[in-house]
């Protein structure tokens, strides 16, 4: 099995900073494409912001400019570094990863167990 850890959520007023990370761990052979999403209460989940193994990103247009997805294929971690911070990016944050498993062989879907964003003065 394989679990995703992620840290770094909290409160920050609007215009701050936060960094997100999501460590992998487990029975892993290599890890596709990860990403993150959120959601708030009652919403479906939503993408943030996607990267390819290679380094190739994706982003919703909401946060184009503003956040910035990385990883560290050694370490099996994505980033999430979120810059000038609004109210409406206040959510659960959660980190995905499409996971090519060792013990048992086969790929699978991952995500965490979420971490909260809070902007508020």
């Amino acid at each position: 099995q394989v679990q995703l850890v992620e840290s770094g959520g909290g409160l920050v007023q609007p215009g701050g900073s936060l960094r997100l990370s999501c460590a992998a761990s487990g029975s892993i052979f290599k890890i596709n494409d990860m990403g993150w999403y959120r959601q708030a209460p009652g919403k479906q989940r939503e993408s943030v912001a996607t990267i390819t193994r290679g380094g190739v990103t994706n982003y919703a247009d909401s946060v184009k400019g503003r956040f910035t997805i990385s990883r560290d294929n050694a370490k099996n971690t994505v980033y999430l570094q979120m810059n000038s911070l609004k109210p409406r990016d206040a959510d659960v944050y959660y980190c995905n990863a499409d996971v090519q498993q060792s013990i048992p062989r086969g790929r699978r879907n991952y995500w965490g167990q979420g971490t909260q964003v809070a902007v508020s003065s």
